[in-house]
């Protein structure tokens, strides 16, 4: 599939010594939603704010659709919308104000139509004539969106959309998000909030510690390294594991009533049919099973842990 945008081998290290990244390299696929995942301080900010032009590199180069992000920033720029963490917008403005004002900027004709359709998108119609100071933390962030989408860019980057909002909105949101891309917006999300992810990206990265560590298609990634467990809620307690099933992956729950087998859905042998039949010879009777994968959420932590 065709790159929208091309990193490579991109470094930031800041005057304080910091090395926000180190030796990235990705490719952007056209229309796709990307999602960026990583604890604070892992350097996603600070990768988005080198492709959008308000941080300098150190080290490296970034192309937006061909254009060369230094030497052709305002091709490059003109592409890109950009839906940041902070909620820095003039409050004394009018909604319909502020969006027609950041579509000024770049250059596009006034376009009523299509402001209209933003802002009904957004669900800001009813407020386009009401200060920004007046509206709620939520719909200031709707704003936040109708800005980076006034230019109507290509390319949409959400740095923490949905941090603050209640889950109305954020599901809202996601909503939106999905229209773009079929629209043919390239989406890349930034969110601590690893559902989000897991709901609506097409790949996903992991970031930590300046180093991109992982990208992957979320499926793949699911299935390649999720795991299945089987938990069975016990008839009687045990004190303990039998040391005949000791070699095997099961966990015992503190109060003894729970036993939680861990496998490979993905190989030929489960060994599921074996644990049934020993926990039977050892007289160990269940009311209750069930199975479940591990989550993005598990498989996020598992690979941020295992980076020294």
């Amino acid at each position: 599939m065709e790159s929208i945008i091309s990193i490579k081998n991109l470094s930031k290290t800041y005057a304080s010594g910091l090395h926000a990244l180190k030796d990235v390299n990705l490719e952007i696929r056209r229309g796709e939603i990307l999602a960026l995942l990583g604890p604070n301080g892992a350097g996603k900010t600070t990768l988005i704010s080198i492709i959008c032009g308000i941080v300098n590199p150190g080290s490296g180069s970034v192309l937006v659709d061909g254009h060369d992000i230094i030497t052709d920033y305002r091709a490059a720029r003109s592409l890109i919308g950009l839906v940041p963490q902070e909620l820095g917008i003039a409050t004394f403005e009018s909604v319909l104000a502020t969006m027609a004002f950041s579509r000024g900027l770049f250059g596009k004709p006034h376009d009523a139509d299509f402001i209209e359709s933003v802002l009904h998108d957004l669900s800001l119609w009813d407020k386009r004539d009401e200060k920004i100071m007046t509206l709620s933390g939520g719909m200031k962030r709707r704003v936040l969106i109708a800005k980076a989408l006034a230019h109507e860019p290509d390319i949409l980057f959400l740095d923490e959309p949905t941090a603050g909002v209640d889950v109305e909105l954020r599901h809202d949101m996601w909503e939106m998000v999905r229209r773009l891309r079929e629209r043919g917006v390239t989406i890349i999300l930034t969110t601590h909030y690893i559902e989000e992810a897991e709901e609506m990206a097409d790949r996903i990265g992991i970031i930590n510690r300046g180093e991109l560590s992982l990208v992957e298609e979320k499926t793949a990634l699911m299935n390649k390294l999720g795991k299945k467990q089987l938990t069975l809620t016990l008839q009687q307690p045990l004190e303990a594991i039998p040391a005949e099933l000791a070699s095997r992956p099961l966990e015992l729950s503190e109060q003894g009533d729970v036993l939680v087998y861990t496998f490979d859905c993905h190989e030929e042998h489960t060994g599921i049919p074996d644990l049934l039949r020993d926990l039977n010879e050892h007289g160990i009777d269940f009311k209750d099973l069930n199975s479940s994968q591990s989550s993005l959420e598990d498989i996020f932590v598992s690979l941020v842990r295992e980076q020294p």
